[in-house]
């Protein structure tokens, strides 16, 4: 069950999800508290193990100051990367999260020390060692194998040393993972983050209780991947604009993927709408209250074929000034806004692509599903 509220102002469509927050929380609860977060640090790097994009790392501050704040001790875990779970020294080589904790600590305003494992007598002595309002990060949690078969003793030996749980890892809540849904049986109470109450609020806000009228974008490559979005959509958005390389799938369905020789010169393919394309699209955008947009038009990667992505990118821009909530979920259509310089002028820019798409659908997360109800 949830409770559906609309708000009035144009910076978020908010359903209020009936779980305990982090924000629920106060000192008395969280004071000497040991409290183990799972956030999603899974961030892009160089060959040189340097940060490229640290929004992901940004996103989390918010909880993890709110709990150091009120003199909890974080033990704070994620994932990196796709370490294959065999060899631990060799996965550490590649997919360490000692990269990111210079950026973390810099963000906090406070030193973090990492610990060389996320179980065991090393986390056991760096919990010992905490005070109230550190912050230790544990190593990778996919090094072990059980962390994605959500086997029972690993979670509960990730809970052992803790007393209470967050999950803030919005990209990795739609998976029943051992640090995402198997703590919860050891771990009371488990809360949301404020990063994964805020993903909550703006993309189930969207299908549950949007402003009116309601647009929806689907773009992409595959028709697969996005079927069971568009039909959801069609349920609930007011106009579902179609865009990107599944297109084609949708003209052969009304008999038009056959075309003259001369249309369409041999060895070309259709890599970017075009500017009558982009009009239409327009056109169905104006007035809306309320716009999601997954998937980005074209091959937006290369330049040539850019054009389409951009310009949705900036007419949505422009309907966030004019009091629109703009939403924009999945990693292509969140880089596609980075690069048409427009992402601080969208209402929100979902952390999760997967995650995005199953709200999208209507599905319910494990790892949300899997947290704290409040009282009635």
């Amino acid at each position: 069950m949830r409770q559906a509220s609309r708000v009035q102002r144009a910076s978020a469509v908010t359903v209020r999800a009936v779980k305990v927050s982090v924000g629920d929380l106060k000192k008395a609860d969280l004071e000497g508290k040991r409290v183990f977060v799972r956030a999603d640090l899974n961030v892009p790097m160089d060959k040189a193990g340097n940060v490229t994009d640290d929004t992901r790392i940004r996103a989390a501050i918010p909880t993890l100051k709110y709990l150091l704040d009120n003199g909890a001790k974080v033990l704070l875990t994620s994932h990196l990367g796709r370490p294959k779970g065999e060899n631990k020294e060799e996965d550490k080589k590649k997919y360490s999260l000692k990269p990111v904790v210079a950026r973390l600590s810099e963000l906090l305003g406070k030193p973090v020390t990492l610990v060389d494992d996320c179980i065991g007598p090393q986390v056991e002595s760096a919990v010992g060692a905490l005070h109230n309002g550190d912050v230790a990060l544990l190593e990778n949690v996919r090094f072990y194998k059980q962390e994605e078969k959500n086997d029972a003793d690993f979670a509960k030996a990730l809970a052992a040393n803790a007393d209470l749980y967050v999950n803030d890892a919005f990209g990795t809540a739609h998976r029943a993972h051992a640090s995402t849904e198997g703590v919860t049986k050891f771990l009371k109470p488990s809360v949301a983050g404020f990063l994964l109450q805020k993903e909550l609020d703006y993309l189930d806000g969207a299908i549950k209780a949007p402003k009116k009228p309601f647009v929806a974008i689907v773009g992409g490559s595959k028709v697969s991947t996005k079927i069971t979005v568009v039909e959801s959509l069609m349920e609930a958005a007011d106009k579902v604009i179609i865009g990107g390389g599944m297109i084609f799938t949708f003209y052969k369905a009304r008999g038009l993927k056959t075309v003259s020789i001369d249309a369409i010169p041999d060895g070309w393919m259709g890599l970017d709408i075009g500017p009558d394309s982009v009009k239409l699209f327009q056109d169905a955008l104006a007035g809306a209250k309320t716009v999601v947009w997954n998937g980005p038009m074209g091959v937006f990667e290369m330049p040539k074929f850019a054009a389409g992505t951009v310009a949705i990118a900036n007419t949505m821009a422009g309907l966030t000034g004019e009091g629109c909530i703009t939403i924009i979920g999945g990693g292509d259509s969140v880089a596609a806004a980075e690069q048409a310089g427009v992402a601080d002028k969208i209402s929100h820019i979902s952390t999760g692509g997967g995650a995005s798409l199953e709200l999208l659908e209507g599905k319910v997360l494990p790892g949300v599903a899997a947290l704290d109800e409040k009282s009635a």
